[in-house]
């Protein structure tokens, strides 16, 4: 049996992004970003199933437009930026999930010192040549987690009931990566 020869993506960081949200006060939506991270795919060229994915994201560079805000996140109570200055997302499994190309992503995300099995939706978004002669391939995922099972249980309780922060954080990504001659 011949086995294919893997190529090697590597992130385009000024088309790419890593966004979140998250609840506030219950009733609105608190949106940030990080503003570092690094995503590496390896899988052969025409067929992306075989694929391994690393992800790694720069706890301290998280970014919700509120230097306060920010610095609380940074904080032992919840990223312990410092400490763990890094979540990282190792793919187990890459599987077509439909007719169109979509994927769904499998694998172990660790933040602070808590790692999980995690299933992330992806939408392939296309393979291209661009005009310089790079090939791109561009995924986007749409997903949520719950902080708590990562041990982010920081939260204030509401006079009126509820809490300050929800617990589901949704996740959104769009990632462009060049492939490696």
């Amino acid at each position: 049996m011949e086995t294919q020869t893997k190529t090697t993506w590597v992130l385009d960081p000024a088309h790419s992004e890593v966004n979140f949200k998250v609840k506030h006060l219950m009733i609105s939506t608190v949106s940030g970003k990080f503003d570092k991270f690094d995503v590496q795919l390896d899988a052969s060229k025409e067929d992306f199933t075989d694929a391994n994915v690393t992800v790694t994201v720069d706890t301290a560079s998280i970014n919700t437009g509120d230097a306060q805000r920010d610095g609380h996140l940074k904080s032992a109570d919840f990223f312990e930026a410092e400490k763990y200055p890094q979540l990282k997302f190792v793919s187990r499994s890459f599987k077509k999930s439909d007719n169109k190309g979509d994927y769904t992503l499998e694998g172990e995300l660790t933040i602070r010192d808590v790692t999980k099995t995690i299933s992330i939706p992806v939408e392939y978004g296309g393979t291209v040549r661009d005009p310089w002669g790079n090939t791109k391939v561009a995924f986007s995922i749409d997903t949520k987690i719950n902080r708590k099972e990562f041990g982010l249980n920081w939260n204030a309780a509401l006079e009126t009931g509820g809490v300050l922060v929800g617990e589901d954080i949704r996740i959104l990504a769009d990632i462009q990566l060049v492939e490696q001659a």
